[in-house]
């Protein structure tokens, strides 16, 4: 069987190949830039977003190095929080490898993620139009997101 010309002319027929051409779904149906100032539109946009993503990624990061209960001086070396005045004798009994569920942790951690993941998912699917115009404003914003909240990764990993 075949469709008649009507029912092709409705749908949109996603190109399969990196292309510059405005007209593809950016995420909705209503959401479709057909014209260069809408694509401009879609491409800036697309750009904040994901410099927002960046944002969100070092907010995270912000709050796991609290949740952990280090403090970080300003030379580059952590040292723990004034809670524990003094180290604890050796035991017998091992360490704790996992600290304990804590809800007022580990609550904000899983939404903090669900919400991490719906940011980088938003941005998978831009990416998988297949827009070169989509694809390289993400990649611009990315690059600027690492710019500007990237250091903030730097603290975190010096404890390593």
């Amino acid at each position: 069987m075949s469709s008649s010309s009507s029912d092709s002319s409705t749908t949109m027929d996603m190109v399969p190949y990196l292309h510059f051409t405005p007209g593809d779904y950016l995420l909705f149906k209503s959401w479709t830039p057909s014209s260069a100032g809408a694509m401009a539109g879609a491409c800036i946009g697309l750009m904040l977003f994901a410099i927002f993503d960046r944002w969100v990624w070092a907010m995270r990061l912000v709050l796991e190095r609290r949740w952990s209960g280090y403090v970080h001086d300003g030379d580059g070396v952590e040292s723990v929080s004034l809670s524990s005045p003094s180290p604890a004798p050796p035991s017998p009994c091992p360490k704790r490898v996992i600290p304990p569920f804590a809800l007022s942790k580990d609550g904000p951690r899983g939404l903090m993620q669900a919400f991490q993941s719906l940011v980088n998912f938003t941005l998978m699917l831009a990416v998988m139009t297949f827009n070169a115009g989509f694809i390289v404003s993400i990649i611009v914003g990315l690059g600027l997101g690492e710019m500007l909240f990237g250091r903030w990764k730097a603290g975190h990993l010096s404890s390593h």
